[in-house]
């Protein structure tokens, strides 16, 4: 096992301040780097616990009146959101066997603007094969829309594309002012991400848990944190089978997703894939496998899964997201698994 010792070089300015690690090591029984398996286990599920309950902070602890409004309820959730992502981040740089001095901090978080085209077009591309029977649907309605347009009298290839122009427009421009599509456009994946990937992967592998028990260990605490929707289902359909029901199909889910997600960042080392492919698939929800409209969506999700399982590993190659690939720390796995 490796030991790395935390060394601060003060700097002239502060904000440039960079984390190094040496190469000095001590060896010990263990495959980890530096953390036990039971303080990473530890620590992951206290940021578990920490991101669900401080929602509940302001009404229950501080005693602060309930939100006047759906805005305000939801922004009350935004900063708790973001103080347990820092919370939790603060947590992690004191846990992991940091050193300052030649890397960017944020790199160990996987925060990085290098090899950025690749993080978001290849795993954006992956992703969206999962979704091939959804896009298939969408065609097929909009080819009925336009033969609508046409039995009208009008012009059935140039009416539709411009109904789907104007459309997205419309649909892009009420997201900068919906409350709900910041929450699940934005506030939701990037706090989610920082929590579940950025900073519990590391933990849990430098704590010598196996590559793929990271993989499908994380997911499980991410898909848990959902369970505080239980109640909330509980209250608006007035069933608690109902609500048992939605939740156990999410937290069923969040756990493929979050498997997938993890695998993503521990394959990539950079945070902006499993970010981009979490906002992706906020966006266009479960992907259809089967329609009773025609058996072509059921073949295009055939025709899609059997691309994403062909394409999974050569599209999430390290070296195509990581100028290098050797002499890694212990949370970027990266390097022995290409």
């Amino acid at each position: 096992m490796y030991y790395y010792y935390l060394q601060i070089n003060p700097s002239e300015n502060p904000a440039t301040m960079e984390v190094a690690f040496t190469g000095d090591s001590v060896i010990d029984g263990g495959d980890g780097g530096g953390v036990s398996k039971s303080l990473a286990v530890i620590a992951c599920t206290a940021m578990a616990i920490l991101y669900v309950a401080i929602l509940y902070a302001p009404t229950l602890i501080l005693r602060l009146p309930p939100p006047d409004s759906f805005q305000s309820h939801l922004i009350r959730r935004f900063i708790c959101a973001a103080i347990s992502s820092v919370a939790s981040l603060i947590a992690c740089s004191l846990i992991l066997p940091i050193q300052w001095g030649k890397s960017h901090l944020s790199g160990v978080y996987g925060i990085r603007l290098d090899h950025i085209w690749q993080a978001v077009v290849f795993p954006l591309t992956l992703t969206s094969l999962m979704y091939a029977g959804t896009f298939i649907l969408k065609l097929l309605l909009l080819l009925d829309s336009g033969q609508e347009d046409g039995g009208n009298g009008r012009s059935l290839s140039l009416d539709s594309i411009k109904n789907v122009v104007h459309e997205f427009i419309e649909s892009v421009s009420s997201m900068a002012s919906d409350i709900s599509a910041w929450r699940n456009f934005f506030v939701a994946p990037l706090t989610e991400e920082l929590v579940f990937r950025a900073c519990m992967i590391p933990l849990l592998l430098c704590g010598g848990f196996n590559t793929y028990t990271v993989v499908f260990l994380c997911p499980i605490s991410f898909s848990l944190a959902h369970l505080n929707h239980l109640l909330e289902y509980a209250q608006r359909s007035g069933s608690w089978l109902k609500a048992l029901t939605i939740v156990g199909f999410q937290v069923g889910y969040t756990v493929i997703f979050g498997s997938y997600a993890s695998f993503l960042f521990v394959r990539t080392g950079h945070l902006t894939a499993p970010l981009v492919a979490h906002i992706f698939c906020n966006y266009f929800g479960i992907p259809v496998i089967i329609s009773r409209r025609t058996g072509m969506v059921t073949v295009a999700s055939v025709a899609g899964l059997l691309g994403f399982i062909w394409l999974l590993f050569p599209l999430t190659s390290p070296n195509l997201y990581n100028t290098t690939t050797d002499n890694c720390m212990c949370w970027h796995r990266y390097c022995s698994w290409s």
